[in-house]
């Protein structure tokens, strides 16, 4: 069997995601007409406590829409060194918003309401006008670390204090609720933009929601058009976010505890150097000098294993609804063999 640990990304719909796919009621979205997007808009904007949702493509338009919307040409963005926004959005931020970045140093990619305070800019000519904080909420980079609600709290009344708006890139907020058994309304309260990304850890082949007030969806409805993610029947793709929020949410603890025992497995070889915590469903590691990353790569591809290099001598593996316990059980084998030789 092919066990492909690269990303939660990689997932394929199951059965009865496929039976809502093809049993939707479907329109033009553009028009505002297809009843199963309107549906997972208000049913998505509902659970976060939010006047309304707006459905995109991709995780990386929803995060650049809501730069978008929060922001003016000229302003600063704070967030973490290694965020999605900065790294792997292609340059999104300056390209489509006209802004920079003040990048934190932070903990396994959190960032603390002490940091953020220290790096606001005066009022001044020389300046960028630092307008919005960015947090990703889990850290990708960070090995899937997570915020808790009482620090979010705390950065939320320094961006209040300086007049800053507060966005929350939540590509895999349910599996940091997963752990911290908030509800999702009361983290949802705290930002004024959320991203919440469907083709995770919730399993649906395409599709991200930005979650906001009324006024800023319907700008961000604007800006959507505008970078071309105005999808017409929708809804297909829609019903599968649906049926994941009423079912992929609960089982997600299921991804953790196989990243956990992937983790145990991994932190005993000689060839370790470093292992991030497995709070969630990554696992980041990297190896000493006695075995390279790209040698024990291609080793694992030869055992139909497939993970990715995630810098020097770096590894990532990420578990996911396609990833089973009897695939767990093979991976555990093969490390077991391969690290420890």
């Amino acid at each position: 069997m092919k066990i492909d640990l690269r990303s939660d990304t990689v997932t394929k719909p199951t059965r009865e995601m496929l039976e809502a796919m093809f049993s939707a009621q479907v329109g033009d979205d553009v028009f505002g007409e297809d009843p199963t997007v309107n549906k997972l808009e208000e049913k998505a904007a509902s659970i976060f406590g939010k006047e309304a949702a707006l459905f995109c493509p991709s995780g990386t338009m929803s995060n650049q829409i809501s730069v978008k919307v929060l922001t003016q040409p000229q302003d600063e963005v704070i967030c973490e060194r290694y965020s999605h926004i900065y790294n792997f959005e292609a340059g999104g931020l300056a390209f489509n918003s006209g802004i920079s970045a003040r990048l934190i140093s932070g903990d396994r990619g959190r960032i603390s309401a002490v940091e953020i305070a220290e790096e606001i800019n005066p009022h001044n000519d020389h300046y960028a006008h630092t307008s919005l904080v960015s947090l990703e909420n889990t850290s990708n980079r960070g090995g899937g670390s997570f915020y808790s609600l009482s620090t979010i709290k705390e950065i939320y009344a320094v961006c209040r204090k300086n007049n800053l708006k507060l966005h929350l890139d939540g590509a895999r907020i349910f599996n940091a609720l997963c752990e911290t058994k908030d509800t999702p309304d009361a983290v949802g309260k705290y930002f004024d933009t959320i991203s919440v990304c469907l083709s995770k850890g919730l399993g649906t082949p395409a599709g991200s929601l930005v979650l906001s007030s009324t006024d800023n969806i319907k700008k961000a409805r604007r800006v959507r058009k505008v970078m071309g993610g105005g999808m017409r029947q929708a809804g297909y793709f829609a019903s599968a976010g649906i049926y994941a929020l009423d079912h992929h949410v609960g089982r997600l603890k299921e991804d953790h505890r196989r990243a956990k025992a992937l983790a145990e497995i991994i932190m005993g070889s000689p060839h370790l150097e470093e292992l991030m915590p497995a709070d969630t469903n990554i696992i980041i590691f990297r190896l000493s000098p006695s075995l390279r990353s790209e040698v024990l790569l291609q080793k694992l591809t030869d055992e139909n294993i497939l993970a990715i290099g995630f810098g020097k001598q770096t590894i990532r593996m990420v578990t996911h609804l396609d990833f089973t316990d009897d695939m767990l059980d093979k991976t555990i084998k093969v490390l077991r063999k391969l690290l420890y030789s």
